[in-house]
């Protein structure tokens, strides 16, 4: 772990490298690297997750990337110097652009970049190359929350909130979310309150909870469905709230009507007499929050489900009322601020919509070009990766900050199409599984090595710090950006390096956007003042930010939040036996998204070293299974080879894959890459699977 160095040691205050919360930490050049300590910051309240102590391994690690590499004519990655590798890219870039057309090229980004590095490559997508083809990894994470949240609210901010909300409610309903292993420190502020957990295995979140709800896995919408039902016909509904504040409820109260708790229970197998105590919990609280995570939102109906569980959230009265609300729990370090700022296929800088008239005009304007110059909306993450190499896809493909041969469901159908490219180039600090493939691997910097801003899960903007120079040649993705930009023909100008120059511009192109940044600036963050967007920029004094959304009124243009009505769906595909489980995949302790950084950590490694998979006794016993023995799961994609674990907290039906394995053990080689069709969100939680034990051979 990390030496927490004395009091007479000046550090650099910054941020945890990793998950949503972004923890403070305080951190130290050793002369031989990086050495960190947690901070008093608010949302961590001096805690520190195993993840975040060993981060300045990943600095360190052997086969860290400090020089660009060039596949050879003999098909080998040779190292190579910055010049000759971004003249390959350009060139390459150039002759594929004028044979095929701009949408010939795609884009992949990721929700750990910095702010300044999400606006830039989406400027750089639709500006210098001037494509539709850009979307990047957070749509397999946020996606379906983020569209329920604007459809209700009108805005999307994963919580509208501080973090510190949390510790004065007195019940929670975490639907979909085990923040134990995926973000210990919140839980600090969850010690207190009463907690309802939604999931179907129990998890050491659930483990702490009053009260969990084991649904069968893809009918978490018909549980909030069940949930809602009581809450309108058991007397728990807040009238003057929902007269007053919302519009929509009499359409979804002649939906729900169809779904009372006895009906829900043979369909979700969480019991009537369950869904009547949580209801009761939730409405007797003069404080509570409901709030969801991956569980209930990567399915092929999850906006549909997160929306549910908002229609439950209205009808309860929470949103918009101090000391209770509506809440997502964001998963990667920036998957707030990275959605934000254009990288995403549907949007432009400052949350607002690419095929807005005003939109256009107002961003294109601060790029000096007229907005029919602008590039429309482009496919989603799957299906722009789903369409590499083919006719109408893009045959090249640049990837920053992304490992999709591991992230990606349905990961082995993209690999292939990774491998139908005419050029694939990855920016990356090290040698991911994608950048193994890579035709050009560019060498960038890391957190500990660089000026920027970060948006964490309340919509806090936050400094991220400098504290040691970059590895070797090592470059940050800003030059790389302006690099490859000027040898498309760019103004250099138009492509700064200088991240508060970055910032200064994306201000500038937000104004006046839903996530407004106008008003924030590099001065008053290292003033240590805390801005939440929006934090529009004002003639008067500066703006304070808003920490807390729709005490007043809703996005809307009336003001008022939106029931949607939605309908229950199964997943995506049936089981067509007996035999056959249900599968769901999600992040362990120990790993971190694809665990490109975290399984280069010693002591995470020996926490969990190979890829599990999680069996009830029960099951185990019928499928023969032992514990410590090998499994293949197989679904129509593909099958994994896994280490059992036995686990009572399971669902019989149900077996768990966590998804930060490489190879042989990835679990995305069998999930299911159908769509929500308005968030186009894979369906990563719940796939049809048969399991059988494996042999293992001596040696």
């Amino acid at each position: 772990m990390g030496t927490e160095h004395g009091s007479d040691v000046s550090g650099v205050d910054t941020h945890c490298p990793y998950c949503a919360l972004q923890c403070g930490t305080r951190m130290w050049d050793t002369g031989g690297g990086v050495s960190v300590r947690p901070r008093d910051f608010p949302v961590n309240r001096g805690g520190l997750c195993r993840k975040g102590w060993t981060a300045p391994e990943v600095l360190r690690a052997g086969d860290r990337l400090r020089q660009p590499w060039v596949r050879n004519t003999r098909g080998v990655l040779a190292r190579s110097d910055w010049d000759s590798a971004l003249d390959r890219v350009g060139k390459e870039l150039r002759r594929i652009m004028a044979a095929h057309g701009p949408d010939a090229v795609g884009v992949f980004g990721g929700g750990g970049l910095t702010n300044e590095k999400a606006y830039l490559l989406g400027k750089f997508a639709r500006l210098a190359l001037g494509t539709r083809q850009i979307d990047y990894n957070g749509r397999f994470c946020m996606a379906a929350a983020a569209t329920a949240g604007k459809a209700a609210f009108g805005l999307d901010r994963g919580l509208p909130f501080p973090v510190t909300d949390l510790a004065q409610a007195e019940v929670i309903l975490l639907a979909g979310a085990n923040p134990a292993e995926t973000m210990p420190p919140l839980m600090r502020h969850l010690e207190d309150p009463e907690l309802i957990v939604i999931d179907p295995r129990r998890t050491a979140t659930a483990r702490r909870a009053r009260l969990h709800l084991q649904p069968v896995p893809g009918t978490d919408l018909t549980l909030a469905l069940g949930m809602l039902h009581v809450v309108v016909t058991e007397g728990w509904l807040e009238e003057r709230y929902v007269r007053e504040r919302t519009v929509g409820f009499r359409q979804v109260y002649r939906s729900v009507v169809h779904w009372p708790p006895e009906r829900v229970e043979r369909v979700t197998g969480v019991s009537a007499a369950e869904q009547r105590e949580a209801v009761g919990l939730l409405a007797r609280a003069e404080r509570s929050y409901v709030l969801t995570g991956r569980g209930a939102e990567q399915h092929s109906g999850g906006t549909d489900t997160v929306a549910a569980f908002i229609d439950l959230a209205l009808a309860l009265g929470l949103p918009g009322t101090p000391g209770n609300g509506y809440g997502c729990l964001t998963g990667q370090g920036n998957g707030q601020g990275g959605r934000e700022h254009g990288q995403k296929a549907d949007q432009l800088p400052g949350y607002r919509s690419i095929t807005d008239p005003h939109a256009r005009a107002e961003v294109a304007k601060v790029w000096g070009i007229a907005p029919e110059e602008l590039p429309g909306p482009g496919s989603s993450a799957y299906e722009l990766l789903d369409g590499l190499g083919t006719s109408g896809g893009a045959r090249a493909l640049l990837v920053f900050g992304s490992n999709p041969v591991v992230s990606a469901p349905r990961s082995a159908h993209v690999e292939r199409r990774l491998e139908a490219l005419d050029l694939l180039v990855v920016a990356d600090f090290v040698p991911s599984e994608t950048a193994e493939m890579a035709d050009v691997v560019l060498p960038v910097t890391q957190w500990a090595e660089e000026e920027g801003t970060m948006t964490n899960l309340e919509g806090r903007v936050l400094r991220r710090r400098e504290v040691l120079p970059p590895p070797g040649e090592a470059r940050s993705d800003l030059e790389v950006l302006h690099g490859l930009a000027v040898r498309l023909g760019q103004d250099p100008a138009r492509f700064p390096t200088h991240a508060p120059s970055v910032f200064d511009e994306l201000a500038r192109a937000s104004a006046g956007g839903p996530a407004d940044y106008s008003g924030i600036t590099y001065q008053r963050l290292d003033a240590g003042e805390q801005l939440h967007w929006p934090c529009p920029e004002t003639d008067r004094s500066p703006h304070p930010g808003t920490r807390r959304l729709f005490l007043d009124a809703f996005a809307h243009e009336d003001g008022k939040a939106r029931f949607v009505v939605v309908e229950p769906r199964g997943p995506g595909e049936t089981a067509e036996s007996a035999e056959m489980l249900w599968a769901t995949t999600g992040r362990e302790a120990a790993h971190y998204q694809s665990g490109a950084q975290t399984r280069r950590v010693d002591e995470l490694v020996e926490t969990s070293p190979e890829g599990t998979v999680s069996v009830h006794p029960d099951t185990a016993r019928r499928h023969g299974l032992v514990e410590g023995g090998r499994a293949r799961v197989s679904s129509a994609r593909g099958s994994v080879s896994l280490r059992v674990r036995l686990d009572s907290g399971m669902r019989p039906d149900t077996v768990f894959l966590p998804f930060h394995h490489a190879g042989a053990a990835r679990a995305n080689l069998i999930t299911n890459p159908v769509l929500d069709p308005r968030s186009r969100m894979p369906e990563f939680k719940v796939a049809a699977v048969w399991v059988e034990p494996l042999v293992e051979e001596a040696g």
